[in-house]
Formats: structure tokens, C-alpha cells, sequence
């Protein structure tokens, strides 16, 4: 059983498992999530790299611009994979992105701005896995609330698993989730963090609103509450610090 990480880099190495575990267990399309505010990614993305070692060459990693693929090569100059930008979403130039060679393909932090073309590019990496780390792909102020949204939802960002998922929601309560492991949600009581709840997919706001009034134990393998001492706080200046 996974527990909340005493630091980012045991939730990096953490997340590197449960997206293994995930890969062989025979998942295609992953999403990794740390859902910290002004988190600087390419530290993070450099450490989740190593999950990908044995795929050398054939690893293909995507940013979402030009500059930020730039900046990725000159910092990673060592790297056997390739790094592209996801491209301006002319077909051709994105099916040229995909070659046969590629094996395994991994997405940083890409945005709903590029969400045709990402979508585009998965349809030509066809059956070969992906992972998305800290993607944006959902916002309704660019996507939209509509029919066009709707049916993005649904042919697309639907079917992409979340493996690996650590959110403070305010500094007493966090959301969490390690693959193979259930959703999880804990809260901070007497200085000591307490999981709360077992959910079998991620709780909605009014889902996790419920949680937390009820303040119990909702489970759905009647487990035990564990407890783990006060170290999301602590987490969350490390993050600070690390984003400062």
C-alpha cells in the first residue's frame, strides 16, 4: 500500500513505479499528476524520466512549444530519445512526429491549446503506450462547455488513466492516488494525517465535499483508517521552496 511522500522526490519515485506497474499491466494511455501551484516541471520531468531507461532511443518526448523543446535539448544534450514540440496541427507535420522506430511516448505538460493536435498524434502512435505528465488538456474557458467539449471528453481524454495523482486541496486535506491502489483522500487530525476515504475513481468536488463533512472513514474495503504523522504541511514548503 502506497502512502502520501515525505518529499517530491519520494512522490517522483513513486509515480515511476506506479507508471510501470501500470505499462506492464497493460495500460496505453497514462496520466501522472502533481498538482502543486507554480511546481517547476522540468526538475520533476528530468527525475520521472528514468522510468523510461529501458526504451532508450525508442522513447519520443513531446513539449508543448518550440522554446520548451529547445530549452529540453540543450539541458538534456546526453539524452538517447528524441525531443519534439507537439507542432502547429498541419496533418502531415504531425504524422511525421510518429515514426515506426518510436516505442513509448511521453508528453510534458501539455495544454487544452494543443489538444487537437495531441489528439492527432496519439491516433498515429495508434496501440503504442503514452504517458502525460501534468497535462492541462481540460479547461473550459479555451475548450469550452459544449457539445464540442463533450464529445472531446469522451472520444479522447476519457480514455487516458490516471496512475499517479498527489493534490493538496487546502493545507489540511489532500487527494492521492498511487497505481495500483484505490483513490484516496486524508485529512490533517491532532497534527497527524488520517486516510479518510478508499474510492474506486476520483472524487468529484461535491463527492469529496461529502467526504470531508462526514469526517469518517468511507471506505469500500471497510480498511482501517491509517495514519501518518503531520508531513503534507512540510511537503507543501518544500514545494514552495523548490518553486521559488
Amino acid at each position: 500500500m502506497s502512502e502520501l511522500p515525505k518529499s517530491l522526490e519520494e512522490a517522483i519515485a513513486q509515480s515511476r513505479i506506479a507508471t510501470q506497474a501500470a505499462l506492464a499491466d497493460g495500460y496505453t494511455r497514462l496520466q501522472v499528476d502533481f498538482l502543486f501551484p507554480e511546481l517547476k516541471l522540468m526538475p520533476v520531468a528530468e527525475q520521472f524520466l528514468p522510468a523510461f531507461a529501458e526504451y532508450d532511443s525508442r522513447l519520443k518526448v513531446f513539449f508543448a512549444d518550440a522554446g520548451a523543446a529547445a530549452l529540453a535539448g540543450r539541458d538534456w544534450a546526453d539524452a538517447a530519445f528524441k525531443i519534439l514540440d507537439i507542432g502547429t496541427g498541419r496533418a502531415a507535420s504531425l504524422q511525421s512526429k510518429i515514426q515506426p522506430e518510436d516505442e513509448i511516448f511521453l508528453f510534458i505538460a501539455p495544454t487544452s491549446v494543443e489538444v487537437p493536435q495531441v489528439e492527432k498524434l496519439c491516433e498515429n502512435i495508434g496501440d503504442r503506450p503514452f504517458v502525460m505528465l501534468n497535462p492541462r488538456l481540460e479547461d473550459s474557458g479555451v475548450v469550452g462547455i459544449g457539445y464540442t467539449a463533450r464529445q472531446t471528453r469522451q472520444r479522447f481524454i476519457s480514455t487516458i488513466e490516471s496512475c499517479y495523482y498527489l493534490r493538496p486541496v487546502d493545507d489540511e486535506t489532500a487527494v492521492f492516488r498511487c497505481y495500483p491502489g484505490l483513490w484516496e483522500v486524508w485529512v490533517e487530525n491532532k497534527g497527524e494525517y488520517e486516510k479518510i476515504a478508499e474510492l474506486p475513481k476520483k472524487p468529484s468536488g461535491d463527492e469529496l465535499d461529502v467526504i470531508l463533512m462526514q469526517g469518517q472513514p468511507q471506505s469500500t474495503s471497510d480498511a482501517t483508517p491509517t495514519k501518518k504523522p503531520n508531513m503534507f504541511k512540510s511537503l507543501q514548503r518544500f514545494f514552495k521552496a523548490l518553486s521559488s
